[in-house]
């Protein structure tokens, strides 16, 4: 192959791993070109439409011609026009009035550019969460199935990454799904609270369209209403500047962010307990774990969701920033920042759920292995147990306790000293002080009476608060995620 051939290839241009690897079609089309500036032409007919019907001299026939070239972008001529004017709005204007001759007059009438820019990214930022929402509760309801199936499986729960009291793997994984339902709540509240930017002119006054309309308040008051409803929004920011403030955009990347913490809290969680081998991530049967070591079967999918989703809770901290620096009625410097961060916040919400989901359908549970674990300590956490049998025989309470204390650290140095199994239970056994409770060690050791309510906490948390979620979301289900990569 020619250089030339090889300069001129895709593959000698950046692309982003998330448009490249990782993120869905639906949301990369979100974030597209054409979607932008396919949007920006229709706010223009609705601005126009809405002149329209408010008295302005603008023709059916201008309309009709500007809708028939909504999709139908030269995005060359457009590049070429950026190039000499250095404004992308100018440019597009006045390509859009090349094609549409009879509409050039009109197109942007009384407008400024971040009537286009502001409104199109509440459009793009509206849709994104509608793309994510449904994503997030077809993970929900998959975590559900498998909390609900493994409510009474006991297992060694974790202070300190110590082992503490048991819990099960079911109750376990309603403390995952608690925060995805947090989430869900916050994420459809900030959809929820978006408004449209509206009609507000260059500082956000309404001049130029007080003075289209020759000074009638009413009417640019109706204008900014009409173009509001056709776009698709129930309500408009009462006032902004020459943009709408950008502490929306913190609104909106601080429940993204946060939806990150949750997916890396969940995924290291599953990384720990591969490591312990208790549960897996799916593993397919090609799948090669590692290049230099063939029985490795590494948790790639977990790995993945935890490094997006600190690139994601990073993404935060731009529009906080460009919140706090924009000065008086705005200032340009937002611009290039939140061409990257908006759109990469959402590819990466999009790339972890969408990775989450694939985690959360083919998880594999190794209850034998738990057992072992829970063996290795139930002992020990069983004593008070023990101490209680004694005592309800007849028995000393602090005699049975140093006894107890006793047999403890002799067991647990055969554990640490000499890498041996607990054998609490056989010392206790072979202790005739405690022959009067033999026949109960079986039922003292029972793991499951040491899980308390866990069993019904699942049941519980799930029937009041994930099932009524999961409702709203009926016929939105995602289809088994299968992941290419």
């Amino acid at each position: 192959m020619s250089v030339s051939k090889v300069q001129n290839s895709d593959y000698c241009d950046y692309r982003s791993p998330l448009s490249t690897r990782y993120a869905s079609k639906e949301m990369r089309y979100n974030f597209s070109d054409q979607n932008k500036f396919s949007t920006w032409r229709k706010l223009w007919i609705y601005l126009a439409k809405a002149e329209m019907e408010l008295g302005l001299a603008i023709k059916p026939q201008q309309i009709a011609e500007m809708e028939a070239y909504v999709d139908n972008i030269d995005f060359e001529a457009v590049a070429k026009e950026e190039r000499a004017t250095r404004h992308d709005v100018m440019a597009h204007v006045h390509v859009f009035g090349e094609q549409c001759p009879l509409a050039a007059p009109i197109i942007h009438l009384g407008a400024t550019s971040c009537y286009v820019g502001d409104n199109t990214d509440l459009l793009i930022l509206r849709q994104g969460f509608d793309i994510l929402l449904p994503k997030l509760a077809s993970v929900i309801r998959r975590l559900a199935k498998f909390a609900l199936e493994h409510r009474s499986l006991p297992t060694l729960g974790f202070t300190h990454l110590q082992p503490a009291q048991l819990t099960t793997v079911g109750k376990r994984a309603t403390l995952w799904l608690q925060d995805l339902v947090m989430d869900e709540r916050a994420i459809r509240r900030a959809r929820n609270d978006l408004r449209f930017r509206g009609v507000k002119g260059t500082t956000g006054t309404q001049a130029s369209f007080l003075q289209l309309f020759n000074g009638d308040a009413e009417k640019v008051k109706r204008l900014d209403d009409l173009v509001t409803k056709m776009a698709g929004f129930e309500k408009h920011y009462a006032v902004t500047g020459q943009t709408y403030s950008r502490k929306v955009d913190i609104e909106c990347l601080n429940v993204l962010s946060s939806l990150g913490a949750t997916v890396h809290k969940i995924c290291t969680d599953i990384r720990l307990l591969a490591n312990m081998k208790e549960i897996e991530e799916p593993f397919e049967s090609t799948q090669i774990g590692s290049s230099a070591m063939p029985y490795k079967r590494n948790p790639m999918r977990s790995e993945r969701c935890c490094s997006v989703a600190r690139h994601l809770m990073t993404l935060v901290n731009n529009v906080l920033h460009t919140a706090a620096t924009q000065w008086m009625e705005r200032t340009l410097d937002d611009s290039a920042n939140r061409r990257l961060t908006l759109p990469e916040a959402f590819l990466s919400a999009d790339t972890i759920l969408m990775t989450l989901q694939n985690i959360t359908e083919g998880l594999v549970v190794y209850p034998k292995v738990i057992a072992r674990h829970v063996a290795q300590e139930l002992p020990f956490m069983s004593t008070e147990n023990v101490i209680m049998a004694v005592v309800k025989t007849g028995g000393d309470r602090q005699v049975c306790h140093e006894k107890i204390r006793v047999l403890s650290h002799e067991a647990g140095a055969q554990v640490k000293q000499h890498g041996l199994d607990n054998d609490l239970v056989d010392r206790i056994k072979k202790d005739p002080y405690f022959t009067p409770i033999l026949s109960q060690l079986d039922a003292l050791l029972d793991p499951a009476t040491f899980v308390g309510r866990a069993p019904e906490q699942v049941v519980e948390f799930l029937e009041d608060e994930v099932y009524p979620m999961l409702e709203d979301y009926k016929g939105l289900e995602s289809e088994t995620v299968e992941l290419n990569i």
